[in-house]
């Protein structure tokens, strides 16, 4: 499997909690404009009429109105029963089987009435959960052809009895819009003011548009519709009503849907009631990359998190990243490689600096670690010192990737190689060597009694500006992982993860 040249999805995800919400509004009116001016207007009132604090919630700065001397009162929009939903507490654990593919793992959701099955992405990395919408009208642009590859499944709303769109007065229409004024959606749906002061406007919630840091862009509504889980026990199914979701009707760079499993209220933890508990995970190795007969485990509820008490966890502190909250951030505070002294990191893959800039992001959405220069370039310059292979520069401006090496195969056979150990040190003394096939990957089946391996790992592009790093898929495979958001902090163990899932029932026969 060429995996060192497919890296485009996964790069497409990397920084893609720094994304940004675009409010996709309908053609406006006179009857619009003039709305637009008469809240204007009232803003400019109010300024004059009342004192001004700045509330923090969730990382966003709103905007709190104290009236004091007028007799002029503001109504926020009322109620209505999807806005005020809140996720129902969770009462039992939830099992999932992950596929994995050549860029990630996904996760299979069964969603509508009757239940239509649909492949994402399993992804830390951000919140919204979001499917491709109609197989005849979904476009990806920029996409290889997409409609003939087996990982491209599609929901049709129209096939659900079930399938709504959400109102516009509803919380997650204005989170999805990154919305600090709560009027906003419903006037940019085309409500009258007076239907958006009193929240009784019933237009739906706005399209929108939803892009990802390194190029990716999504176009679509949110839509509720049941969703089915498996419990932790065989045979329980789990129904979640009115589960809110991305309904996707164009994408650049994005063929395939992802699960959100962010902090944030979008994200499908939140909505299935687990926020306050968490989840684990354990990653097959890349060698059963669609294989259809083994599935990594996925475990979300107590069960996840009792993990953390069997005594042979590590645990490392959950950073809260100021800029963004809602992902999953833990602290760096050395490297490694095999038996020499450890390459200390730079400050910002421990901490976050005054701006919220830095911290290790743990993301299932990215394929590949990505570091910080200088101390990427550091950490080639060490492995080139201890690695006596000679180097496959050929394989390295084919693929991408700064380090490749050729490596003897006898008889084309696979053997065991002398590519050193690397060692991730995070705060609280938690020191994680990864599994031998972490690090190094063969590029294809040996050939000449030789195999090429390149390291999987990458520099980061975009400098100081936001996390320090990042800790992807590949590097997580065959460890697992535990997200323990009740104590916030994180587990990791090397673990046989094909055994894992054997354990849990994962294997077909």
């Amino acid at each position: 499997m060429q995996l060192g040249i497919q890296t485009s999805n996964g790069l497409v995800r990397i920084l893609k909690e720094r994304r940004e919400v675009i409010m996709v509004p309908h053609q406006p009116s006179k009857a619009t404009i003039s709305l637009s001016f008469l809240i204007l207007l009232l803003e400019a009132i109010f300024s004059f009429t009342s004192t001004k604090c700045f509330e923090k919630q969730g990382g966003s700065h709103r905007l709190v109105l104290g009236l004091s001397r007028s007799q002029t009162h503001i109504f926020l929009p009322k109620a209505s029963a999807q806005s005020t939903k809140r996720p129902a507490a969770a009462t039992s654990d939830i099992s999932e089987p992950l596929r994995e593919a050549r860029d990630g793992y996904l996760v299979s959701l069964s969603i509508g009435t009757p239940q239509q099955v649909i492949q994402v992405y399993l992804d830390t990395g951000s919140d919204l959960t979001w499917a491709p919408c109609g197989n005849l009208s979904f476009e990806c642009i920029d996409c290889d052809d997409y409609r003939s590859s087996k990982l491209y499944t599609a929901f049709s709303p129209s096939l659900s009895s079930s399938s709504s769109r959400d109102t516009c007065t509803s919380l997650l229409c204005m989170d999805v819009h990154s919305s600090e004024n709560p009027y906003d959606p419903c006037i940019m749906a085309g409500c009258s003011l007076n239907s958006a002061l009193k929240g009784t406007c019933a237009r739906p919630c706005p399209s929108f548009a939803y892009t990802y840091g390194a190029g990716g862009l999504i176009v679509g509504t949110l839509t509720l519709d049941t969703l089915r889980v498996h419990g932790s026990s065989t045979g329980v199914i789990r129904e979640i009503p009115k589960f809110t979701f991305g309904c996707v009707s164009s994408t650049y760079h994005e063929p395939t849907g992802i699960a959100g499993f962010g902090k944030g209220p979008l994200s499908l933890p939140s909505q299935l009631g687990f926020l306050h508990k968490g989840f684990s995970h354990c990653f097959l190795a890349f060698k059963y990359a669609n294989n259809p007969n083994i599935s990594s485990p996925l475990v979300i509820g107590d069960t996840a998190i009792a993990l953390d008490d069997d005594g042979h966890m590590q645990l490392t502190p959950m950073l809260q990243s100021p800029m963004y909250p809602n992902y999953y951030y833990i602290g760096l505070e050395a490297m490694t490689i095999g038996n020499l002294s450890a390459l200390h990191v730079p400050q910002n893959l421990r901490e976050f600096d005054y701006e919220g800039n830095g911290g290790l992001l743990v993301d299932s959405g990215t394929t590949y670690t990505h570091l910080p220069e200088p101390f990427y370039s550091e950490l080639l310059s060490t492995l080139e010192l201890l690695i006596r292979y000679p180097r496959a520069t050929e394989h390295e401006q084919m693929t991408g990737f700064d380090l490749c090496y050729s490596i003897r195969a006898p008889n084309n056979t696979l053997v065991d190689d002398l590519l050193p150990s690397i060692t991730f040190h995070f705060l609280n003394n938690v020191s994680l060597v990864l599994p031998k096939g972490n690090n190094f990957y063969a590029m294809g089946a040996p050939s000449n009694s030789t195999v090429v391996k390149c390291l999987l790992y990458q520099s980061m592009d975009d400098g100081d500006y936001g996390p320090g790093g990042v800790f992807g898929s590949f590097q997580q495979q065959n460890v697992l992982v535990v997200y323990d958001l009740q104590k916030k902090r994180m587990g990791f163990q090397a673990t046989d993860c094909a055994s894992v899932a054997i354990a849990q029932g994962l294997q077909k026969h």
